[in-house]
């Protein structure tokens, strides 16, 4: 979220075509996370049966259906709709933000373009999609993450820790984000460790791994000491994070 802003305005706008409703509660309740949809609209041939399924779904959620038709099979008009109107609310200035909820590399353009503009590119998509379009966003989500809160079911098995390090790549995201915002004594404060992970990995999300938070996933690792450090009246100061490798100074 933008410093020295409570709430972020973001305009969600969805490919009817790449997504399904059922993503849309944990869609919605992850957008809530970055700030309030001032906008929601979703994009398809409303006239084709296979987005019948999405119609109770906007109702309860009022998100705005924008009918494009399919001008020849095989071209995708949605996607230049959702385009134009994307470059068009752009241009009003109201936004801090925008959603772009689709597993397409055709939005891989519109993310960087958003972004030129100094605002946020939240990325919602299937495991599927294109590394350009992840690359191309602030933060990326996959939606197989976005379980309904009624549901109990982990949707993601968490890793074991031979799993964990086992992935040569995470390990050395975590490490290389950890040594950026560590001080000499090799401790860092877990939030700007977060901050340098989102700078190189727009797609990191503990939750890929079966892990809510990044302090679970650390610990995890077995590969990492976290200390919850407290103020004199008992109030959290911060967690911090260290290296296990890292000698403690003499």
């Amino acid at each position: 979220m933008s410093e020295g802003k409570q709430t972020q305005i973001l305009a969600v706008l969805i490919d009817a075509d790449n997504t399904q409703p059922s993503i849309t509660d944990g869609l919605l309740s992850e957008v809530a996370k970055y700030g309030v949809a001032s906008v929601k609209r979703i994009y398809g041939d409303w006239t084709t049966p296979s987005l019948t399924g999405w119609k109770s779904v906007l109702l309860e959620h009022s998100i705005q259906p924008i009918q494009q038709f399919r001008y020849t099979v095989g071209k995708n008009a949605t996607d230049s709709a959702m385009i134009i109107d994307a470059m068009d609310l752009l241009y009003t200035r109201r936004f801090d933000g925008f959603c772009l909820v689709s597993s397409d590399s055709d939005f891989t353009r519109l993310a960087a373009r958003i972004r030129e503009e100094g605002l946020l590119v939240y990325g919602f998509g299937e495991r599927k999609t294109p590394k350009a379009f992840v690359s191309a966003c602030d933060k990326f989500i996959y939606v197989d993450v976005l379980r309904f809160e009624e549901s109990d079911e982990q949707t993601v098995r968490p890793k074991t820790a031979n799993e964990l390090k086992g992935d040569t790549k995470l390990v050395a995201l975590l490490r290389s984000a950890l040594e950026a915002a560590s001080d000499e004594s090799g401790w860092a404060h877990l939030r700007a460790v977060g901050s340098n992970i989102a700078k190189q990995a727009p797609e990191f999300d503990p939750r890929n791994y079966g892990y809510s938070k990044l302090r679970e996933l650390a610990l995890a690792t077995k590969l990492f000491d976290v200390d919850e450090r407290t103020q004199g009246d008992g109030h959290t100061r911060g967690i911090y994070i260290r290296d296990k490798r890292k000698k403690p100074p003499r």
